[in-house]
Formats: C-alpha cells, structure tokens, sequence
C-alpha cells in the first residue's frame, strides 16, 4: 500500500458527473486497489454526509467527518473487505459523529455564561416568538429516538422515499414506514399546543 492517499474530496463528487462501473465488474475486490477505493467513494460519500447531516451535524461538520470517515477506509483498507466497505463507513461516520458531540457538550459548558442576543428592536415580540418556535421545533427532533429522526430527516428534508432510506440504511421498507409513523406521533405529543 502506498504512502499517498488517492486525491479526491467530498467536494468534487459534488460536481463530478462521471459513471463508474458497478462494483462487481471491478477486477480487484481489494479496498487498497485505487480504483476500489474510488468507486466506493464515488457510490457512498454523498450518502455518508448526508447520513451525518441527519444525525444532527451541520453541513460543514457532515462534510468534515465523512471526510474524516473515508481516510480512516483507506488507513485500514487492508483489514476491510469492499462487500463491508459501506458498513465500515457508516459506522466509524457514526462513532467519529458521536465523539464530536461529545467535544462540543465540553464546549457548551463553558460557553452558557455567555449572554444571549437580544431581540431585534423592530418587532422583538415577533423576534421573541419566532425563536421561541424554532427551539422548541429543534428541541422536538432531537427528542426522538435516532433512528426514528434519522428516518425522519431523510425523508423530509432529503425528499428520499421508503424504499431509498431503507437502501441507505439496510433496513426493510416497512421498518422505514414503522420508523417513520413512530416519528410523526412523536412529534405530535411533543408539539401539542403549539
């Protein structure tokens, strides 16, 4: 294995528009191989950010950890079969996820001596409310169980339907639907009387 990491990021898959062969037809099953590894990056690094994004990263930090996550693939690629690539992925995505939160609560500590901002003096009663609104509907998301928002999230906010998130996730269809409908009461119990 060399030394050099192959040099592509997250952010020229944005804009990269070539078709690459299915893994299967690939001569190597080796993560090591570039092309492999490639591939594999091409097929799942949109996914692996936006996987982040849903457990509750910002979109830098998304971007960021699946960064994080395929260089990890490729420290290890020797000790990493391509048919558990994708797992792999998701799992140390989710550990390296995990860890960052766990920063940044020591951070927050820290930080709630900090005073708020004040309203704006235009409308602060509107200011008031609005914020009001957003906190407790942010509040109310991070409320439910991870995998009933991570479904959630892909569904609403990525537009994905059943059958792609139960894809993404290596989950049936109905355990989406089941995920999903658990969600939504959810946020009913929590958001009655708003």
């Amino acid at each position: 294995m060399s030394d050099q990491r192959p040099k592509f990021g997250i952010s020229q898959f944005r804009n990269n528009q070539l078709t690459f062969a299915r893994m299967e037809s690939l001569p190597q099953s080796n993560v090591c191989h570039e092309p492999t590894y490639r591939e594999l990056f091409y097929a799942h690094a949109r996914h692996v950010r936006n996987f982040l994004f849903y457990k509750g990263a910002t979109a830098n930090e998304a971007e960021d950890l699946a960064q994080e996550a395929f260089l990890r693939l490729w420290r290890d690629c020797a000790k990493v079969p391509v048919e558990k690539a994708k797992s792999y992925l998701f799992a140390v995505s989710g550990n390296l996820f995990l860890d960052e939160k766990k920063h940044e609560q020591v951070v927050l500590k820290f930080q709630r001596a900090v005073p708020q901002e004040e309203a704006t003096e235009e409308n602060p009663h509107f200011d008031l409310e609005t914020k009001e609104l957003q906190d407790r509907l942010e509040k109310a998301i991070a409320q439910l169980p991870e995998n009933q928002r991570v479904v959630f999230l892909m569904n609403r906010m990525d537009k994905m339907k059943y059958a792609e998130i139960a894809a993404h996730l290596d989950l049936s269809v109905k355990a989406v639907e089941k995920r999903m409908h658990l969600a939504l009461v959810e946020l009913r119990q929590i958001l009655k009387g708003i």
